[in-house]
């Protein structure tokens, strides 16, 4: 069906299809919204048979859900920022031991300042823990991910995670098709353990590993978040034919077949800067865009031959919403090294690589500043690294504040 519904609770709907046993949550802006719905569902017995718990904090959170994906439930939650920060020991173990959980992140920045607002700062914090990554760029994205995500965890027995942004996807009010539970029910089968604790066969899990066997651990870690470059695309196919649109994926790529540029970005900024390119397309710009559904594991081999395949790439822009301080590009990285086997194997000519930090702490990205950056990069003009609308003077000011006297400032701003 068809609904004008608010990013939260369409999230909400989706995670009430796949018929969750137990949910597990703490309250933290901006995901507080779909639990809260999801509570509103156990509590009026429309979601049933499921134990809806309220807990201390995102640790204990994630911990129940561990306990519960263990003894063999289908275990749900949810959290964003510091929330996932706190939760993160748990998330490790989450991912070390196999289990299926699926949790939404709801995108926000991590302090300190202090700030609500969306960027990719708290997910990206997470990105080695041996979770699958999912980002979706509408509402609709997000519905369909969470779906997918159940099936992709319980195939391959690891824990996915379903980013949206904050705010900017989980309270806009958008259009998105709610399926029905027999679409659901079709696609999703009932959940069967590939590990389960059972008090008729007791066993011990988390037990501390040694020196020989811990490099065997994380391997398989490894190779279990692996195997979903390979199950994903068999998975969006299948949900193609059931629900009868296309969704998820590990890339998809707009505008790109003649594209000298190519924009790469995660997340509901995706929108912004396919409106950005329709502007500059109709100007003579040769333009597309390349977005990341998948982010872990990292479809390097999808986007090789997304940007080497066809018409030569001169230059790639990577919108970032997250960084590394000290660094750079978070993304950035991952595109460079799935270029670099082509580079090495002489296969083709590297494009000139620019990354763009953009939106972070919720900062408008907005449309004219996109067109100016991205013009910007036509004329290769653009900075390896460079900050879009940042206040130089503002930077320029503290730093000849808190900077030493003998420091070369002109290395820093």
């Amino acid at each position: 069906m068809l609904r004008q519904i608010e990013g939260s609770r369409a999230v909400a709907e989706a995670v009430a299809l796949c018929r969750p046993e137990v949910i597990c949550t703490y309250p933290i802006t901006p995901q507080t919204h779909i639990v809260e719905a999801l509570g509103f569902k156990v509590k009026c017995g429309t979601l049933k048979p499921c134990e809806f718990l309220n807990v201390e904090s995102e640790f204990a959170a994630m911990s129940v859900a561990i306990g519960a994906s263990a003894a063999g439930a289908r275990a749900y939650t949810a959290t964003a920022s510091q929330g996932l920060l706190y939760m993160s020991e748990a998330v490790y173990n989450a991912a070390g031991l196999g289990l299926p959980i699926v949790m939404t992140v709801a995108n926000r920045a991590i302090g300190a300042p202090i700030n609500i607002w969306n960027d990719h700062s708290d997910a990206m914090s997470q990105r080695d823990a041996g979770w699958i990554q999912l980002y979706a760029e509408t509402a609709q994205d997000a519905v369909d991910l969470h779906i997918q995500a159940f099936r992709v965890a319980e195939e391959l027995s690891v824990p996915v995670m379903v980013c949206m942004d904050g705010f900017l996807l989980t309270h806009a009010y958008e259009q998105a098709e709610i399926p029905a539970q027999g679409e659901a029910d079709a696609f999703l089968p009932d959940y069967e353990p590939r590990q389960v604790l059972d008090p008729a066969h007791p066993v011990s899990i988390g037990a501390m590993v040694g020196p020989e066997a811990f490099t065997e651990v994380r391997y398989l870690t490894h190779a279990r978040e692996t195997q979903a470059l390979t199950l994903i695309p068999d998975v969006v196919a299948e949900f193609g034919k059931i629900f009868g649109r296309e969704s998820g994926g590990l890339v998809s790529g707009y505008q790109l077949d003649d594209a000298d540029t190519v924009v790469v970005a995660l997340g509901s900024v995706l929108g912004t800067v396919k409106d950005a390119v329709d502007e500059l397309r109709a100007d003579g710009m040769r333009i597309g865009v390349l977005a990341v559904t998948t982010f872990r594991p990292f479809p390097a081999q999808a986007v090789r031959e997304a940007l080497t395949t066809g018409h030569p790439k001169k230059r790639l822009v990577v919108l970032e919403r997250a960084f590394a301080p000290g660094l750079g590009g978070i993304v950035s990285a991952d595109v460079r090294l799935a270029l670099a086997g082509d580079e090495l194997a002489g296969l083709c000519r590297e494009p000139v690589m620019s990354t763009v930090v953009a939106g972070l702490g919720g900062r408008p990205v907005t449309r004219p500043s996109l067109r100016n950056m991205l013009l910007d990069a036509a004329a290769d003009s653009l900075e390896p690294l460079s900050f879009l609308d940042l206040d130089h003077d503002l930077v320029e000011r503290e730093m000849r504040r808190s900077c030493p006297p003998h420091f070369p400032l002109h290395q820093v701003v």
